[in-house]
């Protein structure tokens, strides 16, 4: 009988501590973010001007991140950004690491088949970029033909020239980079003979007083950069959808245009609200 009485009871703490690990667990658990009180954001920290370190190597600034900063505020919670590789960000979704993506993400279908998306926050299109002692002549995608092309690989400029290449029957070399700044920086340094990437990304390449690239053709803005939830998550998507309306209504989006662009980019956007 004592045995009896000594296991029911540690089959009772044992139901009393499961219950409570339960409870432990939903509090800390948010009603709709993966931690209470927090927006955990992901993004690609290297991807200027959208998400990259500081000049102090630590603090994450650009588009995304006074995006997040904002989102975050309007919806009452602290933000905190996961420097995530950009080939398993999505899988960090899946798998609630995260809350979110923003982190200049396309918005596609295929992506849509699996993630819910924000209303769009920016347009953006493709561009090519030559160093401005180039004696190349390009005018047109097709004119990369046999030329060393450096691009972000699994990025929109990736797809984009994949698919623009087979369809008008030419190859170049492909030069693929986790990051698009060591594109960037390659071109530079004479590695490859071009860069295609986002005309967005490209802006703050081209900005600086002292550039060494040129802008030799740009692509009409056709891409879409949304905030990236997981699959149902429609208490989330809506509260960060209300929050961007109220951003667009009330300045609060121009003013980060400003900030990073120089440019009020409302109307890359206007047609698809």
């Amino acid at each position: 009988m004592k045995k009896i009485a000594l296991i029911a009871g540690a089959v009772v703490a044992v139901l009393a501590l499961t219950g409570c690990s339960k409870k432990q667990e939903a509090a800390k658990k948010g009603e709709f973010t993966v931690e209470a009180g927090k927006l955990k954001v992901a993004m690609e920290i290297g991807y200027p001007p959208f998400e990259y370190f500081a000049e102090d190597g630590k603090t994450p600034t650009g588009f995304d991140v006074e995006l997040g900063k904002a989102v975050s505020e309007r919806l009452g919670l602290s933000v905190e950004f996961v420097d995530t590789a950009w080939d398993g960000i999505l899988a960090g979704l899946d798998t609630d690491r995260y809350d979110c993506i923003m982190s200049a993400m396309t918005i596609t279908d295929e992506r849509k088949a699996n993630y819910d998306f924000s209303t769009p926050y920016i347009g953006n299109g493709q561009a090519i970029i030559l160093t401005k002692d180039s004696k190349l002549s390009i005018a047109a995608p097709e004119d990369l033909k046999g030329l060393k092309v450096g691009y972000q690989a699994e990025t929109t400029s990736d797809f984009y020239l994949e698919k623009y290449a087979a369809a008008h029957g030419f190859t170049y070399v492909q030069n693929e980079y986790d990051k698009v700044m060591n594109a960037y920086k390659d071109l530079e340094f004479g590695r490859i003979d071009a860069v295609i990437s986002d005309s967005l990304v490209a802006v703050s390449y081209l900005g600086k007083p002292d550039t060494v690239f040129k802008q030799v053709w740009a692509g009409t803005p056709d891409d879409y950069f949304g905030v990236c939830v997981k699959k149902g998550n429609k208490v989330l998507l809506d509260k960060i959808n209300s929050a961007i309306a109220d951003m667009k209504a009330d300045g609060t989006m121009t003013k980060i245009y400003m900030k990073i662009f120089n440019v009020d980019l409302s109307d890359s956007i206007k047609d698809v609200q």
